[in-house]
């Protein structure tokens, strides 16, 4: 997971003409693209379309397939040049174990937009190629939203399943901390607004 401002990504990846900063971070975003197509390559792992082609492609607005994982790793890898440090909310075999955990907290009261199955894999902001798998995943929650999503899994902690409380209780843990960076950065004038979560 890492935060930050979901428009400087959409703006880099959409404008007609960009700045020279944009163009600055857009160099650093195809070299990344690049030693993940190499370490791809080094593990015998063979995409239709390189990352870094997909990169070029999503910046013209032309995707050449609509099945493929390089879009998304292309988009995370734009992702990262402008949000924060990623933090690690932990190991999942399955991320389709996420919706057993939403209907346990659903059960409890917990509001449809903060089950983990409705915001870890809601997709990118942008339309991109289907992956064709069920990793690389992409969801958003908007940062505004941590707050409410620390208060409802904290408040049913001690109801729910064992099965699912280390996991709810990390969630509660992580988005108290991101409900506080946001409030701050806010004071500071800047909007971090949205947490973005990747599966990969």
């Amino acid at each position: 997971m890492s935060t930050g401002d979901m428009r400087t990504v959409v703006r880099l990846l959409t404008a007609v003409e960009r700045t020279e900063q944009q163009e600055r971070t857009l160099a650093r975003v195809r070299t990344e693209c690049e030693r993940t197509d190499a370490r791809f390559l080094e593990q015998g792992i063979d995409l239709d379309v390189s990352i870094r082609q997909a990169l070029e492609e999503l910046i013209d607005g032309t995707p050449s397939t609509d099945l493929c994982p390089s879009y998304s790793y292309a988009f995370y890898q734009v992702v990262a040049a402008h949000f924060s440090d990623p933090t690690d909310l932990g190991d999942w075999r399955r991320p389709a174990w996420f919706y057993a955990m939403d209907d346990e907290l659903a059960r409890h009261g917990v509001p449809s937009d903060l089950l983990p199955g409705t915001f870890l894999f809601s997709g990118p902001p942008l339309r991109l190629p289907h992956p064709g798998d069920a990793v690389p995943a992409i969801g958003t929650l908007p940062a505004q939203r941590a707050a409410a999503l620390a208060d409802a899994y904290a408040s049913v902690l001690d109801r729910l399943d064992p099965e699912f409380r280390a996991a709810a209780r990390r969630f509660a843990e992580v988005m108290r901390f991101e409900a506080e960076e946001w409030e701050r950065s806010r004071k500071l004038g800047m909007n971090p607004d949205t947490l973005l979560f990747w599966f990969h």
